[in-house]
């Protein structure tokens, strides 16, 4: 059973700043490529990031494209987002899960409020 905690999470105002990070319990030969997602209230939950196993590779939503940054330490079970440029708009639940096949069981997830 894979367990993930997503830390970080906050009130900032617009242009603001915020790191996540996310930790996950698993083996580090079973880390498979890692993505963030964000629920709105009153919307599904979608897309923000991911990051591949070994290379590094990464894909972004194209509304947080040039503002936010993934990326990972195998060696901690670690998933980070940087957040910067903070808009309203990314005000959300963030969760991290595994980017490949049927997610793992949700966390609590990590609220992040952008308000002035």
């Amino acid at each position: 059973q894979v367990q993930l905690v997503e830390l970080g999470g906050g009130l900032v105002q617009p242009g603001g700043f915020l790191n996540l990070t996310c930790v996950a319990s698993v083996r580090t030969k079973s880390m498979m490529p890692m993505g963030w997602f964000r629920q709105a209230p009153g919307k599904e939950r979608e897309f923000v990031a991911a990051i591949s196993q070994r290379t590094g590779t990464t894909d972004y939503a194209d509304s947080v494209k040039g503002r936010f940054t993934i990326s990972r330490n195998n060696a901690k079970n670690t998933v980070y987002l940087q957040m910067n440029s903070l808009k309203p708009e990314d005000t959300a639940v963030y969760y991290c899960n595994r980017n490949r096949g049927s997610p793992w069981a949700w966390g609590q997830g990590t609220q992040v409020t952008v308000s002035s």
